[in-house]
């Protein structure tokens, strides 16, 4: 790409709610415009496709959650399906902060939950104590393959079940993108930008990412990767942001 002076940036996720967001610190220091467009978007699938899954809920005696979103969309098509959770469901979630969520559909003081430090693999640690339990996992449809896998490995009785999925926000309102730099957190960010813009050319334009799986995705799509975090140098994507923006503007000096 040509040595451009950074002005405008495009990030693929919605605007920070918090006014102290390293983002907004980082239009700052730099002088450069930053917009917030979400390219996905999560939605639950209605009761008719998750019917097709062939799971029954009642079967088990314990729920993994792993998001916030899980736990809506569980509840929700249980209320839809008109399934009356027991109070003997267990509840096993990857942190305390999600563990605390459930407090909009329970009583916690009425259930056993359990919790763990952020890490799946903490997690599954306490699923193995507790291994007369048979598990139903809400995941979504696009989810990081350890779950499965340290299950597995786990030896316990488990079912696999998508309660919600990740699409392609409309975005055709952008009639253009003229911004100097796109910042993806994810492969279906890159596919939404494809799903939209078509006939979408790199250019000029810098991609940033954030983790392996995205560089992979920006790789695979024939794009031009330009920034990368996390990085030893750089370790949040403000931070990768900002090494960027001041190498540029040093070279058009």
């Amino acid at each position: 790409m040509k040595t451009l002076k950074i002005k405008k940036i495009l990030v693929s996720q919605p605007k920070p709610t918090t006014p102290k967001s390293p983002y907004f610190d980082l239009a700052e220091k730099n002088n450069v415009e930053i917009d917030f467009r979400p390219f996905i978007q999560v939605e639950g699938i209605n009761v008719k496709d998750f019917r097709k899954q062939r799971v029954n809920i009642l079967d088990h005696s314990a729920v993994i959650f792993t998001s916030r979103t899980a736990i809506d969309h569980f509840f929700r098509i249980s209320e839809e399906m008109k399934i009356a959770i027991p109070e003997t469901m267990k509840y096993f979630c990857i942190s305390d902060a999600i563990a605390f969520y459930l407090q909009k559909y329970i009583t916690f003081r009425k259930r056993k939950i359990f919790h763990s430090t952020g890490k799946f693999a903490d997690l599954v640690d306490v699923v193995k104590k507790h291994k007369e339990e048979k598990y139903l996992v809400a995941l979504s449809d696009i989810h990081k393959q350890e779950i499965p896998d340290l299950l597995k490995k786990s030896k316990v009785k488990y079912t696999e079940a998508i309660f919600h999925r990740t699409v392609s926000s409309d975005l055709s309102d952008i009639k253009k993108i003229d911004y100097d730099i796109l910042v993806f957190f994810s492969p279906s960010g890159i596919a939404s930008l494809f799903q939209n813009f078509p006939n979408f050319e790199q250019k000029d334009i810098a991609i940033a990412c954030f983790g392996p799986a995205t560089a992979k995705a920006v790789t695979e799509a024939g794009l031009r990767l330009d920034i990368q975090a996390p990085m030893p140098q750089a370790p949040s994507m403000p931070a990768a942001l900002e090494l960027f923006i001041k190498q540029q503007n040093k070279k058009t000096k």
